[in-house]
């Protein structure tokens, strides 16, 4: 049995920071993997996998479809993500969803995309919190095609009054594959 000390708030809310941050994170990533594949291909090809790892918790997920193929203006499809269309899992005891599809546009000459709306929600035991960042730009990678985020903040939506205002990805923590 472990010792739990009442009326220290700190670790418990430094864990929700951390939780809100691996949510948002992993929402962006997995519609970021997007970005990545030749125009080339065909429908069944349109498929994102994604991974965020955020202070020692992963969230992933494979296969989730999209509209299109980039440099196309796309979107993901949120139910090929959650479950029990998707398989977005998380490590850490949290649980995460996508509330929508996000829209992507790519500079092809610029080796980026930019993400319209990411709205996402974490759990955890009985905590819900609720973000949602615009405008995020995702750079690719030249020699693997996969696409990362830049620093991002995302703002709280609604939630518990323990989730942060808050919470910023920093660039490099998320990327994705498309296929």
């Amino acid at each position: 049995m472990r010792h739990v000390t009442h009326g220290i708030r700190t670790p418990r809310i430094s864990r929700l920071a951390g939780i809100a941050t691996l949510v948002v994170a992993a929402a962006f990533t997995g519609t970021g993997t997007a970005l990545a594949h030749s125009t080339g291909a065909s429908a069944v090809d349109q498929k994102v996998d994604g991974v965020m790892v955020v202070a020692g918790n992963s969230c992933s997920w494979t296969n989730a479809s999209t509209s299109a193929v980039p440099p196309n203006a796309l979107t993901v499809d949120r139910t090929t993500i959650n479950a029990p269309g998707g398989n977005l899992a998380c490590g850490g005891g949290i649980a995460a969803t996508l509330n929508n599809n996000p829209a992507f546009a790519f500079d092809e000459a610029a080796g980026t995309a930019r993400t319209d709306l990411i709205d996402i929600t974490g759990r955890q035991s009985f905590i819900s919190c609720r973000y949602k960042a615009t405008g995020i730009v995702w750079d690719r990678d030249a020699t693997s095609g996969k696409y990362v985020n830049r620093a991002f903040t995302a703002a709280k939506a609604s939630g518990s009054f323990l989730c942060p205002g808050s919470v910023t990805t920093p660039g490099g923590d998320a990327s994705m594959l498309f296929h």
